[in-house]
């Protein structure tokens, strides 16, 4: 942590100008206060705005990874650097005065603009490297299997992927895109479509040479039913909409990815639900194979997403273009 708290008032008791001359003698006289900016420390600026958005110092310095009194510090010092007060403390809690008010308004706007700058110098056009946050079950099932078709295509741009259960707000993230799973409808976002997600029941063609064919979806409950967690509303859904109503009974195995959920099935522990795109290698080799003839989509699928005013570098360009050309062959290949 850096703690800026040595800073410099300037005073100015007579006019002065400061007089520029070019080769032809011409010059305009500016006023030494337009020149020099009478500015506070921007740690301060910081922890005023985490405070008063938070109305709580403490969470204002677990935001800004510091103590609260580091951040009482700061505001003390931004309050005598400006010669007024910007809270009233009130309890465990602290609210802004009248000015305080004012003065935040206008410090959100200007940290906006320096975000914003920052994130626009940094995305430079002709940067060949991008920021990509993946859902997981989309980055082990198929982007990682399919990156070898990008390199040889792209050789020059690079890829750094991470992985990343929830949606993230690209405005405050260092990620440049995304691949999001949901329904398409964020905020501030250009989404486009990659995958949409029907699941099936899918298990190991063992455990059915075991315990016999599948003939009907009652059937289903004879089995262990693999869950994913946080999608475990998805098996009472399908069996409900093949007419089976009391899903009470059913025996379950939950696991926390979808890949390890995949490879329980495909040990023969039970019958799960997946999306048949993301299974697709599986299914293809006859690891899994899919029991029953039904199937639920889900009215989500797979985008991909990045800011909708940030300007494209040469590499995000590139990983949109190849990714929606494979999905358009994969589609017409499909049809």
């Amino acid at each position: 942590m850096i703690n800026v708290e040595v800073y410099t008032k300037v005073y100015i008791a007579t006019q002065q100008t400061i007089v520029f001359h070019s080769k032809s003698e011409f010059y305009s006289p500016i006023p030494l206060e337009a020149v020099i900016r009478r500015l506070p420390p921007l740690n301060a600026l910081r922890s005023f705005e985490a405070a008063a958005r938070h109305g709580s110092f403490n969470k204002a310095a677990e935001e800004l990874y510091v103590t609260p009194s580091a951040i009482s510090h700061q505001i003390k010092t931004l309050e005598e650097f400006l010669g007024i007060g910007l809270f009233h403390r009130v309890k465990r809690r602290v609210e802004l005065t009248p000015a305080g008010e004012n003065y935040l308004a206008a410090i959100q706007t200007a940290l906006d603009d320096i975000d914003e700058a920052t994130r626009k110098l940094q995305a430079a056009p002709n940067t060949d490297t991008v920021n990509l946050s993946v859902a997981p079950a989309f980055l082990t099932r198929w982007l990682v299997p399919n990156m070898t078709k990008f390199q040889a295509k792209h050789p020059d741009i690079e890829l750094r992927l991470t992985a990343s259960v929830n949606p993230i707000d690209l405005r405050y993230s260092d990620m440049d895109m995304a691949i999001f799973f949901g329904e398409g409808t964020w905020q501030g976002v250009d989404a486009h479509l990659l995958s949409e997600v029907c699941i099936i029941p899918m298990c190991s063609p063992t455990l059915l040479a075991k315990t016999g064919s599948i003939t009907k979806p009652s059937d289903l409950l004879e089995h262990t039913l693999i869950d994913v967690s946080k999608r475990d509303h998805e098996w009472p859904e399908l069996l409900k909409s093949a007419g089976i109503k009391d899903t009470s009974g059913r025996k379950t195995m939950t696991f926390s990815s979808t890949s390890l959920a995949l490879g329980a099935a495909m040990e023969g522990l039970g019958i799960v639900l997946g999306d048949k795109h993301l299974a697709e290698r599986e299914l293809k080799y006859g690891q899994l194979i899919q029991p029953i003839e039904i199937s639920m989509d889900t009215n989500k699928a797979f985008y991909l997403a990045y800011e909708s005013e940030k300007p494209l570098t040469n590499g995000m360009q590139a990983f949109r273009n190849w990714i929606l050309d494979e999905m358009q062959q994969k589609s017409s290949s499909a049809a």
